[in-house]
């Protein structure tokens, strides 16, 4: 399993333009290769994405419980 593949799988819609746009400034920065910001971008993407559905079901199922 390619861990930049699995971290580009999480960019989508306008993740994608957010990526790009970070990855060409980084690279001249830093000696990371573009894809491997794009993957790390997705990969945090991805795990906002979780936090978010956790933290909303969490809280939906604290106020049925009141």
């Amino acid at each position: 399993m390619d861990a930049i593949k699995v971290g580009q799988h999480g960019l989508t819609g306008w993740r994608v333009k957010v990526a790009d746009g970070a990855a060409k400034p980084f690279e001249s920065r830093t000696k990371v290769e573009p894809d491997q910001v794009r993957a790390v971008l997705g990969a945090l993407f991805f795990l906002l994405s979780i936090y978010y559905v956790i933290s909303t079901s969490a809280k939906i199922v604290g106020e049925l419980r009141s």
